[in-house]
Order: structure tokens, then C-alpha cells, then sequence
């Protein structure tokens, strides 16, 4: 008896997943979006690897959806709805920057579906605190006074793409046209933990040294003083999945294949 579309579709996707190396869900840090991942998430599907490029609630292409009420709580909602609505497990987590904040969370629900947490020049969250409790002064009331300025305290506007690093001047008008503001709510809340960071999943962090960020300085020293986690210095600027994709999917790659 011939199959309908309906009846095909399970058996097609099935097929898919037999032939994926590895399952990816590439996680966008403050200002950024899906689009950041676009040039790594080529090569890596040029690999037959699985990947899900999540943009955050309110920003880039769900700019639209910028509110006062987004808080850390959506962030982290907005990338475990994504693996558990696709129904995935062994996934390799990979959270760029403030993305590093919403991934943390993830793992700290749900260990069982994640196979390393690699944080690209991520911001650690600390437990009970939100990242503006945690920045020094004066920087602190200058970010207070810029959301307030901007829009009334609902979002930060981004900075120049330069702030991240990037020097070429295509690269920095490609992520000029794209940036977007991020919601202030985020930067207020504090991710929720019940765990350690990575709550016992091997861990990655790749710390991006040409030119090394500042604002994730003392992430990256925590993260080396970490006992069982893989600490890597890579030769890129923070933004490393632009002007470095090529290189950032062959480091994801190998980082995924480590048996621990």
C-alpha cells in the first residue's frame, strides 16, 4: 500500500537523525541573534551535524517581542523549550557570552540531555545575583542611565560592532546592520540555580585571546581554576564565530568527539 506524505515524514526524519554527528544548539549572547551562528552553523551542517541557532526573546529576528517582562527566566525558557519540543538529548550546548548565562541554567533542569557545555567566551552567571549586581561602578549607573535614556529602561542599545572586537570593515557593517537592543530585564534577573555551574557535565571554555575581553575576565579565570573542565585559548576577538567560523566549527567538532 502506497504511504501518504503524513505516514512518510516519521521515517524521513529518522533517517536524518541516523546520519547526524552530533547535535549542536548554538546559544547568541547580548545584542546578537541566530544570524551570529549562520557562517558556523554552514560548516557544521556541511557535516552532517544537527544544529539549532535559538534567537532569545526580543532580539534580532523576535526584536518584535522586546518587553519590560523579559527577565532570565525567558532566556533559559527560550533554549530548553527548543530541546525539549525537538526531542533532543546528547546535545553539544554552546552558549556565546551572555549566552553562556542561559545555558547554565538549561543544564542546571536538565543534565540528562546535554553532552558538554561549551562556553565561548561566556559570562558566568553567579547564583542569586543578576549580572548588573555584579558589575562594579561606575559601569553599573552608566548601564542603568543608558536603558533609562534609551527607551525608558526596557532595553540597553548596542554598542558598535568594534566593541566586540572586530576590525574588518564588512564584517563590522554586517553586524552593524544586525544587532538589535537588549532587553534590560535580563540584565536585572538573576539565572536560578539548584546546582554548580554545569551541574556535573563535562565542561569546555574556550577563552577568545585577539583581543581578549574584558567584561568576561574573571569568567574565564574561573573557569581555568576549575578542576575536570577543558580550558582553551583561542586566537580570535570575542566575536570569533564571525570573523573566525571556519575555525570556531572545527574547535565545537573536537571538542564535541572528547571522551571524558
Amino acid at each position: 500500500m502506497q504511504r501518504t506524505r503524513d505516514e512518510e515524514l516519521p521515517v524521513m526524519l529518522a533517517k536524518d537523525f541516523d546520519c547526524t554527528r552530533h547535535k549542536f544548539v548554538l546559544v547568541h549572547g547580548a545584542f546578537h541573534g541566530a544570524w551570529c551562528w549562520a557562517p558556523v552553523a554552514k560548516h557544521l551542517r556541511a557535516q552532517n551535524h544537527l544544529v539549532y541557532t535559538p534567537t532569545q526573546t526580543g532580539l534580532a529576528d523576535r526584536k518584535h517581542l522586546m518587553s519590560p517582562n523579559i527577565d532570565m527566566e525567558t532566556f533559559v525558557m527560550d533554549v530548553l523549550n527548543v530541546i525539549e519540543s525537538e526531542e533532543l538529548d546528547n546535545v553539544v550546548l554552546v552558549g556565546h557570552s551572555y549566552g553562556a548565562r542561559s545555558i547554565t541554567g538549561v543544564v542546571d533542569r536538565i543534565p540528562g540531555r546535554i553532552a558538554r557545555l561549551i562556553y565561548l567566551d561566556g559570562g558566568l552567571p553567579i547564583n542569586g545575583k543578576s549580572r548588573l549586581d555584579s558589575t562594579p561602578e561606575p559601569a553599573r549607573s552608566q548601564r542603568i542611565e543608558s536603558s533609562a535614556n534609551f527607551d525608558g529602561g526596557i532595553s540597553v542599545p548596542p554598542p558598535h560592532a568594534s566593541a566586540f572586537g572586530i576590525v574588518d570593515p564588512q564584517l563590522v557593517a554586517w553586524v552593524n546592520r544586525r544587532i538589535t537592543p537588549q532587553p534590560f530585564g535580563v540584565e536585572k534577573s538573576a539565572v536560578k540555580l539548584d546546582n554548580a555551574i554545569g551541574n556535573g557535565r563535562p565542561v569546555t571554555y574556550v577563552r577568545c585571546i585577539d583581543p581578549p575581553f574584558p567584561t568576561v575576565r574573571e569568567s574565564a579565570d574561573y573557569a581555568r581554576s576549575q578542576s575536570g573542565w577543558r580550558f582553551i585559548e583561542f586566537s580570535g576577538c570575542h566575536d570569533a564565530m564571525i570573523t573566525h567560523p571556519k575555525e570556531v566549527a572545527e574547535l565545537l567538532v573536537a571538542e564535541a568527539n572528547v571522551v571524558e
